[in-house]
């Protein structure tokens, strides 16, 4: 595991343990490893800083390494002879704009080298894509998550409306109410992710929930009943919203709205259900991040690189009101 301490990394460290895995960590050791692993320490964004994988075998690899995608040539290149197979935890943004409703894997991806330095998110994990494919071929499982939501999240946006429900009172729901959304419990991206790898499974997948299997209304009336509040979701048509200055995604967490609606709650999985994805109920995932999150006190981790999420109280007040 080619990092391991932070959300996706700690939670495919923690499925392989449970299935009985010996894992091998590498990272620059700023958080302490999970317990049960084999440690190494080494940057990889410095020269020198792969040492510590001039050594050994391993049958499975996995990088969710998201900046220049340089980082991802040389670490594949490098272990391409002693691994089988390369886990690239790779995005859906890497698809090029606009992505209509339902496209699949076969749709243009950004333009991108597996040679460039740190550029946007999309082309990073493109290039990154690429750098996998040219030491590991055919061996190398390009899994092109969308949201990602579960127990120790460090993006804020299921743990934003899981706080935000907890206090109760009316609640500024985003319209339409029956409109599918599309996520992937990080524990099943993993645990698919590691079967399919075992199994020499390779190329690219979208990694979300099938399409319109969980609604906007399923999942907060889900963190409702999880929670046990007295929440009164108030449903707030697109327009509004939008004419009220509130930001898709970041204001609301799981909104969007027009073409991004289309892209990112919107790609065809049928590739990856035919090769054993499950997805678990969504009353399980709140259920589990809300006891995650209740076990730190409400506060969860928050990675510097993103943007805080969620709405301002006395914006939704006004919403509200008008």
């Amino acid at each position: 595991m080619l990092g391991g301490t932070g959300f996706v990394g700690r939670v495919f460290v923690d499925e392989a343990l449970a299935a009985g895995w010996e894992v091998t960590t590498f990272n620059r050791g700023s958080h302490e490893p999970p317990a049960g692993v084999t440690a190494l320490r080494g940057d990889r964004s410095a020269p020198g800083g792969l040492a510590e994988l001039e050594r050994g075998e391993w049958d499975v690899v996995v990088d969710t390494w998201s900046l220049a995608p340089s980082a991802v040539r040389d670490a594949a290149a490098l272990l391409a002879g002693r691994a089988g197979s390369y886990v690239y935890v790779s995005s859906r943004s890497v698809y090029a704009e606009p992505v209509p409703y339902g496209a699949d894997e076969g749709a243009p991806v950004v333009a991108a080298s597996a040679d460039d330095d740190a550029a946007d998110y999309a082309r990073n994990k493109a290039g990154g894509e690429l750098g996998a494919v040219a030491a590991f071929g055919e061996r190398a499982l390009l899994a092109r998550a969308g949201l990602i939501i579960g127990p120790h999240e460090n993006v804020g946006r299921l743990p934003w409306w899981l706080n935000r429900i907890a206090r109760g009172g009316p609640v500024a729901a985003p319209g339409p109410a029956d409109r599918g959304i599309q996520y992937i419990d990080v524990r099943d991206l993993a645990v698919w992710c590691l079967e399919a790898a075992a199994r020499g499974v390779g190329g690219a997948f979208n990694l979300v929930s099938p399409l319109g299997a969980v609604t906007m209304r399923d999942m907060l009336e889900t963190c409702v009943k999880v929670i046990g509040s007295d929440a009164e979701l108030r449903w707030i048509e697109p327009e509004r919203l939008l004419a009220a200055g509130v930001e898709p995604w970041v204001g609301l967490p799981f909104w969007l709205v027009g073409a991004d609606y289309d892209f990112l709650h919107g790609g065809d999985v049928g590739k990856a259900v035919a090769q054993g994805l499950r997805v678990r109920p969504v009353a399980e995932t709140v259920a589990d991040t809300w006891a995650w999150l209740r076990g730190l006190g409400g506060q969860a981790p928050q990675r510097a690189d993103r943007p805080l999420k969620g709405l301002d109280p006395e914006l939704e007040a006004w919403i509200l009101e008008s």
